[in-house]
């Protein structure tokens, strides 16, 4: 790529989860050059929340930043996406920051396919759109992921790619998450990484660069396939926040 690429990948966390913790937003901003940032949120997971919405638009405001957004079930009264693929593209191009949402990260696949918006954010990340995302919006990026989109924790293989092998968010918060991600990597699911509420992986391209976190306990993991099943390895993670 002759541009740099940036994928922030949330375990849990940024406005919608902690809303008086900005730590992990803030890390976001800081990979933009431009002022203000222009960021648009991708809240399809949600099925474009109304709610999920004002939070961000509230969120981002406040950060003096310039807040869009990208609908594809265009809720009553609220802003909507351009009409055409055509015409979103450079809508899209013209952003520093895409901020997908939490939620059903298999609908958002579907939904993306369906719009040709899939296309649409990798020609962004080639030149050098930040995409981020928490939950739903850490999965998308990856080949693979725990999901439970379909009422249980089960396997999606179908993310969008632009980062190899698979992931998992809520590593620390939801029961049954670990064992079952450690699971299914121990059988066949590609070797990937696991990240806690307000953790998140920062990548460079498809290089990861770091972990960080909004919360001073909270790690990101490598998970890996091995002759006696599986290997957790913690990733140091560097905590935002003053130590002082």
């Amino acid at each position: 790529m002759g541009v740099e690429s940036h994928i922030v990948a949330m375990g849990g966390g940024g406005f919608s989860m902690e809303p008086d913790n900005p730590l992990l937003d803030d890390f976001v901003l800081e990979l933009v050059r431009r002022s203000p940032p222009r960021v648009c949120f991708v809240p399809t997971a949600s099925a474009d929340s109304a709610e999920y919405l004002v939070k961000f638009y509230r969120a981002f405001a406040a950060r003096g930043c310039i807040p869009t957004v990208v609908t594809f079930f265009d809720p009553p009264a609220l802003p909507r996406r351009p009409a055409s693929v055509e015409a979103l593209a450079p809508f899209i191009l013209e952003q520093d920051v895409i901020y997908v949402g939490g939620g059903n990260t298999a609908n958002l696949l579907a939904v993306w396919r369906a719009q040709g918006f899939d296309r649409v954010l990798r020609e962004a990340w080639e030149r050098g759109v930040v995409l981020c995302g928490v939950s739903a919006g850490m999965n998308c990026w990856f080949e693979a992921s725990l999901s439970d989109s379909l009422g249980s924790l089960h396997a999606l293989r179908d993310g969008l790619g632009l980062l190899a092998g698979s992931a998992c968010p809520h590593y620390d918060s939801e029961a049954g998450r670990r064992p079952r991600f450690r699971e299914l990597v121990a059988a066949d699911l590609p070797d990937g990484y696991a990240a806690d509420d307000g953790a998140a992986l920062h990548f460079a391209g498809e290089r990861l660069v770091e972990a960080v976190s909004s919360r001073a306990t909270a790690r990101a993991y490598r998970v890996e396939r091995a002759a006696a099943g599986v290997v957790e390895t913690e990733i140091s993670t560097r905590y935002l926040g003053s130590t002082s």
